[in-house]
């Protein structure tokens, strides 16, 4: 293992640095999303409710594999295409597989956002406008601070999930930490080796995301 981590430490570098690419863009772009449908979820308008179930039950029912091949391949079938950027590598690819992941992490934040949104005590939107505040400032400036301490270990169990399943981008082509993994194998015909690598490197990332999410936990607690 130490001699295929200094031989092609490259190629491992290269697949972590685009695991994180994927991941930290899935996971922003998937909160910011699971927020928006969190709120449709609430929201006292049964058809944007209903939307937003529907959206939420067909995306969590459905495998991140076939949602990911319907944006790559299914997509350009009927004239939707995500175009390339020459001077970024692969720009299709990266967008189609950062696409997938956040609108499947959209419909687990979602959950996760409305689960601490109810979470708060009623209590605290009630006394928000009575003192002047409108519904969306009550939410913004009142409830959703609370409701950030009870979901941040759940976000943060997102995040390291999104990491694990980002390596099913590889199967579309983009180079992250399986794709240069399978590459090695393919050079050296060391399968064993090279996927203990592969899961030493992505548990590293794992445990080091798990205990800064656990740092932020604890600077919110204190600052209480």
């Amino acid at each position: 293992m130490a001699k295929l981590i200094e031989r092609y430490n490259s190629f491992f570098t290269e697949g972590i640095v685009n695991t994180l690419i994927i991941a930290a863009f899935s996971v922003l772009f998937g909160a910011i999303l699971g927020t928006l449908m969190a709120s449709l979820r609430m929201c006292r308008i049964p058809p944007l409710r209903w939307i937003a179930v529907a959206y939420i039950e067909f995306v969590r029912g459905t495998p991140l594999m076939v949602q990911l091949m319907f944006i790559f391949y299914g997509l350009p079938m009927i004239g939707i295409t995500i175009p390339n950027i020459p001077w970024i590598p692969n720009f299709s690819r990266f967008a189609a597989g950062i696409v997938a992941m956040s609108m499947n992490s959209c419909a687990y934040v979602a959950e996760i956002i409305r689960s601490g949104i109810q979470a708060v005590d009623g209590g605290q939107m009630e006394a928000a406008r009575s003192v002047g505040f409108s519904s969306g400032e009550a939410m913004r400036l009142v409830v959703l601070p609370q409701a950030i301490r009870n979901i941040l270990p759940a976000l943060g169990n997102e995040f390291v999930t999104v990491i694990k399943e980002s390596s099913i981008v590889s199967v579309i082509g983009i180079a992250d930490l399986m794709f240069r993994t399978n590459d090695v194998i393919a050079v050296t015909y060391k399968n064993l080796e090279c996927l203990a690598v592969a899961a030493l490197c992505y548990f590293v990332l794992t445990f080091v995301s798990g205990r800064a999410v656990s740092l932020a936990e604890r600077k919110l607690s204190h600052g209480k």
